[in-house]
């Protein structure tokens, strides 16, 4: 009875995307010390969560389980009503902590440059899933196989290194800068992510195939996926943070803390040319974006 119950606990988490919820917390708060400014509001947080809770389930309610063999498909046509009430709490969430966090005496004050960083991310996001019509629903970018782990790495990396920083100087009438600094920060998450998201098109290799949706690993095939792409994105990934610590003067157990999360990410994608369950992917694919966010704060705070 208690395995059967941490089970549904296990599955609400990484199957209810409440893991992604948490995962962006931990990087939103690793950006912001590392880039040398204080947290932001809870209620900032929790809108921050329940916005990216409610982007990774649309694609899944929206999705028809009918024969379908995804677990994850299928556990939200078993759970419909639970997730029904889950997403009106998270609306909830957002309409609260949106009218909290919002900064109406603020906005006369944001530039014209600040705007355009503010509307780059959602705007991405919009163009992942495509607009609800007839005529601009089949552009989707979601749909194009080697584009979707780019946007996906993209919409993070906004979500978590830009916005904190940006509301927080937005709030407390500060100037944001768009420097290099920050851009080589950006670039690291990004390449991050994406890695994450080229890693987990694994999963679906088979689905993704029979669809002729051209992933990398649809096209290029597991090996040269990891060696080809895998890598070298890493790399891209790892070398921005140097050029970021370096310019920040990072000490050496700072700077080291930060490359074990990149050292696992190859460790992990070796480990790929066996076959593995979704569970794998969730927990331990996914789980590397919370032990980056866990190795920078603590990298942060105590190096």
């Amino acid at each position: 009875m208690e395995k059967t119950k941490d089970r549904r606990l296990i599955k609400f988490i990484f199957f209810g995307n409440y893991f992604y919820g948490l995962c962006a917390i931990a990087l939103s708060i690793e950006a912001s010390l590392q880039q040398g400014f204080p947290l932001n509001t809870i209620p900032y947080y929790l809108l921050v969560t329940a916005l990216t809770i409610l982007y990774y389930t649309k694609a899944y309610i929206t999705d028809n389980a009918h024969n379908s063999t995804n677990p994850r498909s299928i556990w939200y046509a078993a759970n419909a009503k639970l997730v029904f009430y889950c997403q009106l709490a998270l609306y909830a969430i957002c309409i609260v902590c949106g009218l909290i966090v919002f900064p109406l005496k603020e906005l006369s004050d944001i530039t014209v440059a600040e705007w355009l960083v503010i509307a780059l991310v959602p705007v991405a996001g919009l163009m992942y899933y495509g607009v609800n019509l007839r005529t601009t629903k089949a552009y989707n970018l979601r749909s194009v196989g080697w584009l979707k782990p780019f946007m996906i790495g993209f919409v993070w990396a906004g979500l978590v290194t830009i916005y904190p920083v940006l509301y927080y100087c937005i709030t407390h009438n500060i100037r944001y800068d768009v420097s290099w600094i920050k851009f080589f920060l950006f670039v690291k998450n990004f390449m991050f992510i994406t890695v994450l998201c080229i890693l987990f098109d694994i999963k679906d290799y088979a689905t993704d195939h029979n669809l002729q949706l051209k992933t990398f690993v649809v096209k290029a095939g597991l090996r040269k996926t990891i060696f080809y792409i895998v890598i070298p994105l890493s790399i891209v990934g790892l070398g921005s943070f140097l050029i970021y610590a370096l310019s920040r003067h990072f000490g050496a157990m700072k700077i080291l803390m930060n490359v074990i999360p990149f050292i696992l990410l190859i460790m992990v994608s070796y480990g790929l040319h066996n076959r593995r369950s979704i569970f794998y992917y969730l927990v331990v694919i996914d789980g590397l974006m919370l032990a980056k966010a866990l190795c920078g704060i603590v990298a942060m705070q105590f190096f």
